[in-house]
């Protein structure tokens, strides 16, 4: 079945159903119904531009012990090499 005729037939059901119904079909919908896109379509080509760096072994990354050691140095820095 396409993408389509689900919609149509969805929108048929809908239109039809018990008030009961609707509101368990809004429940487990509520957060897609409720999202707004917090991101931009500039944010989102970002994303996908430096997913495709990682995946591709183009960026640099860092392992979380890598993350937390510099961390530490920074912090020990700011404290003043306490």
């Amino acid at each position: 079945m396409s993408t389509a005729e689900i919609r149509q037939r969805l929108h048929k059901y809908i239109d039809k159903a018990a008030d009961k119904k609707l509101k368990a079909i809004y429940t487990l919908l509520q957060n897609d119904i409720d999202y707004d896109g917090y991101l931009t379509e500039e944010q989102m080509t970002e994303l996908d531009r430096r997913s495709y760096e990682i995946e591709n072994g183009l960026a640099k990354t860092y392992t979380w012990e890598e993350t937390v050691e510099v961390a530490r140095q920074k912090l020990k820095e700011h404290r003043g090499g306490k």
